[in-house]
């Protein structure tokens, strides 16, 4: 039997992105709660997933990824420009 065998990496959040974030939630008075995305390997193949990293700001959850100026919004199909996010938070 062939037994797939899925490697776990956890990223770094890219420091310039979270300090960004945080930024932007202290400004727009909420409260982030950062929790940091990885990569997934399946062994032996150059099959991978990247998780994006996770920012919950009112109970909703922004999905962002380092070097990228965009903010997924729940899920990737609504996204928004980073400098779009206060005027979003505030709007919440």
């Amino acid at each position: 039997m062939l037994k797939m065998k899925i490697i776990k990496q956890k990223l770094q959040f890219e420091e310039g992105l979270k300090q960004r974030l945080e930024f932007i939630c202290e400004f727009s008075k909420v409260k982030p709660i950062f929790i940091n995305g990885s990569i997934r390997k399946i062994e032996k193949t150059n099959l991978a997933y990247i998780e994006p990293h996770r920012v919950i700001v009112k109970n909703i959850t922004l999905l962002v990824f380092n070097y990228s100026n965009d903010v997924y919004i729940s899920n990737l199909a609504k996204k928004i420009k980073i400098s779009e996010l206060e005027e979003y938070l505030k709007s919440i």
